[in-house]
């Protein structure tokens, strides 16, 4: 078994060397207008938000967007119930993470009763159908599901409480879960059992050791398309000509921040 520091700096290579494929599948991406839409669901804590951002941290993000929405808005709850997702969804050229998703109707809406029975049964019904459609638009549908222990999810609270940078990450309603934790794991086997499909599958991420997650989430997410690495043409750069009409104004006439290190 590896000690710490022998874990660390594996993790940290194998995380550069797939963060450089993810360059590369987005260069393809956008060279061949592909679409691709991954959704990243499971239980508060669990470590979606920190593998979502080691997957975006070195790509482009005019072609890479992440979707994190808020509860629906009054005229939204009116609305077809994937309507607000559509209008997200990518265009060619661009990958498009869901941290969350359509899957909140399956777990936190259910759970915390925010929608009816007769909504909840529908949405069992409808999203294989929909994400059917989503697929045969040509979109590549990726699905992950972060799975944690209740100890550890139970640590990861204790510690965002304890963080001044990180406690907005916790709210009433992720304190609320601790007691439903019986309640989301029915909620998730009904979910798997009415959309894990073939053609539209869950995977499931093992996540009580996030740096493992990171890196096995993104392996697979890479191994799921089949990219191409693009040639990419050497870069020359230019000798600087020297501007002889041009006088720097004094330093004195600007403001600059305060420097304090």
């Amino acid at each position: 078994m590896k000690d710490k520091k022998g874990f660390k700096k594996e993790y940290e290579k194998k995380l550069q060397n797939l963060q450089i494929e993810l360059v590369k599948l987005q260069d393809w991406v956008i060279n061949e207008g592909e679409k691709v839409a991954i959704i990243f669901e499971g239980r508060d804590a669990a470590g979606k938000g920190g593998t979502i951002k080691r997957i975006t941290e070195n790509l482009n993000p005019r072609y890479c967007k992440i979707v994190a929405l808020a509860a629906p808005t009054e005229r939204e709850k009116t609305q077809w119930y994937f309507q607000r997702y559509v209008t997200h969804l990518p265009a060619a050229g661009e990958i498009v993470i869901f941290d969350r998703s359509w899957y909140n109707r399956a777990g936190v809406e259910r759970v915390m009763g925010f929608c009816s029975d007769k909504q909840y049964i529908n949405f069992l019904q409808t999203c294989p159908e929909f994400e059917r459609m989503i697929i045969s638009s040509g979109i590549k549908l990726l699905k992950y599901w972060f799975s944690v222990s209740a100890e550890e999810q139970m640590n990861r609270f204790k510690s965002r409480a304890e963080d001044p940078t990180k406690g907005w990450k916790l709210s009433p309603m992720d304190l609320e879960s601790v007691n439903r934790w019986d309640e989301y794991s029915r909620a998730k086997d009904n979910m798997f059992e009415h959309t894990d499909t073939q053609f539209s599958p869950w995977y499931v991420v093992e996540s009580d050791n996030k740096k493992k997650a990171r890196v096995n989430c993104i392996n697979h997410l890479l191994k799921s398309i089949k990219y191409n690495s693009l040639e990419i043409p050497e870069v020359l750069m230019p000798d600087r000509v020297q501007q002889k009409n041009y006088e720097r104004p004094p330093r004195s006439i600007y403001k600059y921040v305060e420097e304090i290190l």
